[in-house]
């Protein structure tokens, strides 16, 4: 893949990161915040890339109109977010809770979905399936597996890194350990 390539694929991921986690209403703010990320672009560019991901504008909690991705219009905001490219490495999994055969893994908004493929693709024998939502994996396995050991290698498949922002994964013990 040629730089030109590259660079386009992560200045669209950090287009995607600032859409969905900040409240922005021009393409001119959109500029300041890809400057701020060090992403230089200009204009045409811009609203090319925000062609190609489809995005659009919605109305906001307070009544202004802000850009959005498609399909994320109800997008839960967060108030302090990290930088686009802390969001990009670091972990979308908040904590991995299992009881018995069933587990709980919740992530942070948007990721469940794209956390709960990699680990069905990861064909893991004793992972029966995953169903995601917007921000939390419901996971069932088969019957006598570690699910503390299995935690432990989930944390190890998402790609999992500590970094300034980063935090391992809370694992939280079954009822029975407490």
């Amino acid at each position: 893949m040629n730089d030109e390539k590259k660079d386009k694929k992560y200045r669209l991921a950090i287009l995607r990161m600032l859409i969905s986690s900040k409240e922005i209403s021009s393409q001119r703010e959109l500029l300041q915040q890809l400057a701020k990320e060090n992403v230089e672009v200009t204009q045409a560019t811009l609203s090319r890339d925000l062609k190609q991901l489809k995005v659009a504008k919605a109305a906001s909690m307070n009544g202004s109109y802000v850009y959005v991705l498609p399909n994320e219009t109800m997008y839960k905001r967060v108030v302090n977010p990290a930088t686009a490219n802390e969001m990009l490495h670091e972990s979308g999994v908040l904590t991995i809770t299992f009881s018995g055969t069933m587990g709980v893994i919740k992530t942070r908004p948007g990721y469940a979905s794209a956390i709960a493929y990699d680990i069905d693709n990861a064909d893991r024998p004793q992972i029966l399936g995953t169903i995601a939502g917007d921000n939390t994996i419901f996971i069932v396995v088969r019957e006598g597996t570690d699910t503390n050991l299995l935690a432990k290698q989930l944390g190890l498949l998402i790609g999992w890194k500590k970094g300034k922002r980063g935090r391992k994964p809370k694992l939280k013990p079954e009822e029975d350990d407490l």
